[in-house]
């Protein structure tokens, strides 16, 4: 498939998880990727393995001037922006007595603060082109509050809301919004899961895997200039909420 030949996106969050599995599906589709992360040997890796058509961007979203260079870090490697996928996230799970406030603080920046000032910052450039494709990782727990997830399910509400007004904003401009919004993933954002529920989850089919949450954004991707998926649900089958 070569769905996005020529096109260059930009992933944060992109050494693991969703966004390693959706810079993974991109190039496969053709396109080139920036891969946006803080672990920078883990982006070395990734981009060892992958080839030449994946580009490591060392950024820490939550230093103020690693964020506000994140379009001049792009353009300096590969001098334009087709595709902006707003991946990177954190997680705080359980009751909210029990939450360490620095980890509320760092968990809404990252995702929400971080997000919304990441689009602002790549828009002028889509808007100069007169086109562009903007995706937001958010997640289940945006469609649905959550009762064990009183930090987290209120930061995934914060982004379905954001997607709908970008969309609105920026439709004008050629340029498309949507978010992907998966349920429990196979991925780093469940190491505070108790081993026992992990297992049980696994054995239940209650999980998906990164690669289901990437195809989905391909599909996104890949639709004709007028057609939006402004968002899209992705859950394990056996997975009720």
């Amino acid at each position: 498939m070569n769905g996005l030949q020529g096109k260059v996106a930009a992933i944060t969050g992109a050494a693991s998880g969703i966004g390693l599995a959706s810079t993974e599906a991109i190039i496969a589709a053709g396109g080139t990727v920036v891969m946006i992360d803080r672990d920078e040997a883990a982006l070395d890796a990734a981009c060892g393995r992958l080839g030449e058509r994946a580009i490591a961007l060392p950024l820490d979203l939550l230093k103020p001037e690693d964020c506000a260079g994140l379009l001049d870090g792009i353009l300096a490697k590969v001098g334009q922006l087709d595709i902006f996928h707003a991946n990177a996230g954190t997680y705080i799970g359980g009751d909210l007595v029990d939450a360490n406030l620095d980890a509320i603080d760092r968990m809404l920046n990252l995702n929400v603060n971080v997000v919304i000032k990441n689009v602002r910052t790549v828009m002028p450039h889509m808007i100069g082109r007169g086109t562009g494709d903007i995706i937001v990782t958010s997640s289940v727990a945006g469609q649905a509050a959550v009762p064990w997830e009183p930090v987290y399910s209120p930061s995934k509400w914060a982004m379905h809301c954001f997607v709908q007004t970008m969309r609105r904003q920026l439709l004008k401009n050629g340029i498309r919004v949507g978010s992907v919004s998966p349920g429990p993933v196979s991925s780093a954002l469940l190491k505070d899961w108790p081993e026992e529920n992990l297992r049980k989850a696994k054995e239940a089919g209650a999980l998906i895997e990164p690669r289901d949450v990437a195809e989905a954004v391909l599909f996104m991707l890949t639709r004709p200039r007028n057609v939006t998926i402004r968002d899209m649900v992705i859950l394990p089958s056996s997975f009720d909420i």
